[in-house]
């Protein structure tokens, strides 16, 4: 896909589209803000910041778009 550190990205929300900036991927299970997550090499997670309200969330590479 693509994505960098730093690159502006979208993905859909519950209210829509969202826009911000990938913050850090990860390539193996973590957890963030107390939920799990079972990331891998082959389906990486990015922390993502909305730049509309400054929260960061985590989100499957596949689910984003760098467009």
């Amino acid at each position: 896909m693509g994505i960098s550190k730093g690159d502006t990205v979208h993905w859909n929300t519950s209210q829509g589209r969202t826009t911000g900036k990938a913050v850090e991927k990860r390539e193996s299970a973590f957890t963030f803000e107390g939920q799990k997550f079972n990331a891998s090499k082959d389906e990486p997670y990015w922390i993502v910041e909305s730049s509309k309200t400054g929260a960061k969330a985590a989100h499957k590479e596949s689910s984003l778009d760098a467009r």
